[in-house]
């Protein structure tokens, strides 16, 4: 497996922060890599196929009525249901850390390391997604399910919460980055809210309790950055899948560091942490502080928070580069809705290309000055095109 400059891709046991130190990965553009040769699971298992199912959006407050259904309650349409807005949610976060990640100036800092990776993760994470509400006979949408930023995560979890878009600031990782990460309970500070981890957790006790028959029709194999996306054929995969994606998010409840793998940087929340506080976190006398090693905050370019709307009046050239992003992440989003629609290799390996050539158009963007004297600059809406 080779990353988009040819180089080697580590496996999941290697010190992922050294490798992504390097030279090679930090000048590279693409972010999402992937084994020249992608794969479904079809044929991997024998399983009875469940018919593909459509499922519904997660409007603001659809998290709480889910969790609110008792247990008996919680048949497999609400399983397909919460597994639509897992999607939904892994697919939420990746905007505003690539748009944090393009405005670093300096890649081959240990921050830009840091956020890069975050990002593989969550990739993964929506792939994880997809495999299971395909295992459960379920069709991810994909296309549509993009936020309209600013906006709140979708299905309404972490109520009061306003995801926007912009480059990468002291209060833009505290509000937006650690804000979206908050684990259930914080190593570094006392206090609980509903978090993504809390939803999880449902979606996990619903597995095992339901316990229904997962195909591996239209489930997906592939490489993301350090991780190995492949398809969930039994009880013991979901329980990884999901535990996963709550550890690299929050950490466990003993540790910042994720216990599936040794990847050498902690869990989202607290690598966002050390980028905040400027220093590894680290344990002393049982309690976990951000003391460590200096980490320099990264010198970025000044995006401005992209409104609700959109960017009003731009410059001809700032509606060329606009249109350019979004038609290209149009083309991603459904490439995507195909992978997972057709259970098709070839069209994962095209989302890949377009997700590749993202980061262009919106670079430029964040080079152009905006109009109103402020300092800062345009970057990318993320609005797809119908």
């Amino acid at each position: 497996m080779t990353d988009p400059s040819g180089e080697a891709c580590p496996p999941r046991t290697w010190d992922r922060r050294g490798f992504l130190r390097s030279a090679t990965l930090a000048t590279a553009a693409p972010i999402l890599t992937t084994a020249p040769i992608l794969t479904t699971a079809a044929g991997r298992a024998a399983a009875a196929p469940l018919p593909p199912a459509a499922v519904t959006a997660g409007p603001p407050g659809a998290v709480a009525r889910l969790m609110a259904v008792a247990g008996p309650g919680r048949d497999l349409e609400w399983l397909r249901s919460a597994l639509q807005i897992a999607v939904e949610l892994e697919l939420a976060t990746i905007p505003p850390y690539l748009c944090a990640w393009w405005s670093i100036r300096d890649r081959a800092g240990e921050a830009a390391a840091l956020i890069a990776d975050i990002v593989h993760d969550e990739m993964f994470h929506m792939g994880l997604a997809c495999n299971m509400l395909a295992a459960v006979g379920g069709t991810p949408r994909i296309h549509d399910a993009v936020p309209a930023y600013p906006s709140g995560l979708p299905g309404g979890v972490r109520e009061g919460l306003t995801v926007y878009l912009g480059g990468l600031t002291r209060p833009y990782v505290q509000d937006v980055l650690m804000g979206i990460e908050t684990p259930e309970s914080p190593l570094t500070r006392a206090g609980a809210v509903p978090t993504i981890g809390a939803f999880y957790t449902a979606l996990l006790e619903t597995f095992q309790d339901l316990a229904p028959v997962l195909s591996p029709d239209r489930q997906l194999g592939t490489r993301i950055g350090s991780n190995t996306l492949r398809p969930v054929l039994g009880p013991a995969d979901v329980e990884e899948a999901i535990e996963t994606i709550k550890e690299q998010g929050e950490g466990s409840s003993v540790s910042p560091d994720p216990p599936h793998g040794s990847h050498g940087a902690p869990s989202h929340y607290y690598a966002f942490g050390e980028i905040f506080h400027g220093a590894r976190i680290r344990e002393a006398g049982g309690r976990f502080e951000y003391t460590g090693d200096v980490l320099p905050f990264p010198e970025a370019r000044p995006m401005g928070a992209v409104p609700a709307g959109g960017w009003p009046d731009p410059s001809p050239e700032v509606r060329r580069l606009l249109g350019r992003f979004d038609a290209t992440f149009s083309r991603a989003l459904r490439a995507l809705q195909a992978a997972w629609t057709r259970g098709s290799a070839r069209a994962l390996s095209a989302a890949v290309e377009e997700m590749r050539a993202l980061e262009g158009p919106a670079v430029r963007l964040m080079e152009i000055p905006l109009p109103d004297g402020s300092g800062r600059t345009y970057g990318p809406q993320f609005r797809p095109i119908s």
